[in-house]
């Protein structure tokens, strides 16, 4: 993974920060198998946000989504001293319930995943050891983390167009590029997840609220 990949920054700044400890508390199992799980489940989900901003479309959509419920999160929690987000504060507001949409982990899953959040969180289990449960639990955790760091790096700029060429590399990076994520959920290659059904996400997901 390339070091300046936004899957590897973002992965440095929880790995270096309270939100491990957090993470690995929520989920009851101890800060390695933590860390690794996070190391499989952010290219997922970054994968799949690159399909979603694959196209103008839906890249659009997904810019107004970290504008309009995000922004204010991501510009509001204390910086780091790295220079990133207070993760930790944010993963607190995620268990605590507070936030609205900006810390819904399992709503922001369904905008990524469509109807497909369970298999994502079967995948990651199949590559981490974790049960479903804390496989759903862990990527409803991560999902917040990762919309208000994008609306850090992404939102006051308004480009949609430099949003869908980096996030496209991560979906390149993560092997998801093009729909791959149905590829990946099709383990045994009889077609059962097809492209069209998974990664009906493109316009439409990120543009309204619930």
């Amino acid at each position: 993974m390339n070091a300046s990949s936004l899957t590897s920054t973002l992965l440095q700044q929880l790995q270096q920060g309270p939100a491990l400890q957090q993470v690995s508390k929520t989920l009851g199992v101890d800060s390695n198998q933590a860390s690794q799980a996070i190391q499989s489940a952010l290219p997922l989900l970054m994968g799949a946000l690159g399909n979603n901003a694959s196209n103008p479309q839906g890249a659009q959509s997904l810019l107004n989504a970290l504008q309009r419920d995000h922004s204010t999160v991501s510009a509001a929690a204390p910086a780091a001293a790295s220079g990133g987000l207070d993760l930790g504060g944010l993963l607190g507001a995620v268990l605590g319930g507070g936030g609205g949409q900006a810390t819904n982990g399992a709503g922001i899953l369904g905008h990524v995943f469509g109807g497909q959040t369970p298999q994502a969180a079967q995948l990651l289990g199949q590559k981490t050891g974790l049960d479903s449960g804390k496989s759903s639990q862990l990527l409803a955790l991560l999902a917040p983390l990762v919309m208000s760091y994008l609306a850090q790096r992404f939102a006051q700029q308004g480009n949609a167009g430099q949003l869908s060429q980096e996030l496209g590399q991560e979906a390149q990076a993560s092997g998801m590029a093009g729909g791959g994520l149905a590829g990946l959920l099709d383990q045994d290659g009889d077609g059962k997840f097809g492209i069209g059904d998974v990664m009906k996400i493109g316009s439409g997901l990120f543009g309204k609220r619930p």
